[in-house]
């Protein structure tokens, strides 16, 4: 895929957190999907990808989910492959609907103010939503080590409110699915203070920091999980 897609697919450390793309193509019989779901659009990105695989895609947020994911759509000419919905995570209005269900970085947020709970119900709304067989494809930020958590409070005006979530929380949080994958990645990316310095400080965690710290050190978790 071209660098310029995957930019505006992913937007924000792009290098780091484009790594579930591939680990998601791989993963999935695309051949078998038809129906999918973003949560948390925002501007679109992840609606963007499936609808560039021919997808039928429903893109949701909280609110004004057209306004905000609509005009990279129309830049890419695949407007007639996605409709807009705004929906809450955690009522999703659907029952055994969808193939694939998919996000980005929104647990977190839902479970401010150390709400796991509600980041719980996420996940039994998804499972609901999809149909058996179904796919959840996710990306979602770790805890992370000691260092993130200083820099975070420190320097992130929603970092003394997101609540992050650990490993041992994912894998309760997919307890209900049949089976599920999970990786984890990133380490010095998130540190960079613009793009290029992000995407410099993610090569060297390709080449070193992800093979030398402990899983819980990373600030990703990403995988796939069925139904």
């Amino acid at each position: 895929m071209e660098k310029k897609i995957v930019t505006d697919i992913i937007q924000w450390d792009v290098n780091t957190w484009s790594k579930p793309l591939q680990f998601w193509q791989d993963n999935i019989n695309w051949n078998s999907v038809e129906t999918c779901l973003e949560l948390g659009g925002r501007q679109g990105g992840l609606s963007l990808w499936l609808a560039l695989k021919d997808k039928s895609v429903l893109c949701s947020d909280l609110e004004n989910v057209q306004n905000t994911a609509e005009p990279l759509h129309k830049k890419y000419n695949i407007g007639h492959k996605i409709k807009y919905e705004n929906i809450d995570a955690t009522t999703i209005p659907y029952e055994n609907y969808f193939d694939v269900i998919v996000f980005k970085s929104i647990i977190g947020g839902i479970g401010r103010n150390n709400d796991l709970e509600i980041q719980k119900k996420v996940f039994d709304q998804i499972y609901k939503a999809l149909k058996p067989g179904g796919k959840l494809l996710f990306a979602e930020n770790l805890i992370a080590s000691p260092l993130h958590q200083f820099f975070r409070k420190k320097f992130n005006k929603w970092g003394s409110y997101w609540r992050y979530i650990s490993l041992e929380e994912t894998e309760y949080f997919l307890s209900n699915f049949k089976s599920f994958q999970i990786r984890q990645t990133g380490v010095l990316g998130t540190f960079g203070r613009n793009e290029a310095q992000r995407n410099f400080l993610s090569k060297l965690d390709d080449t070193i920091f992800n093979r030398i710290t402990p899983k819980n050190w990373k600030y990703i978790v990403y995988g796939v999980a069925e139904k």
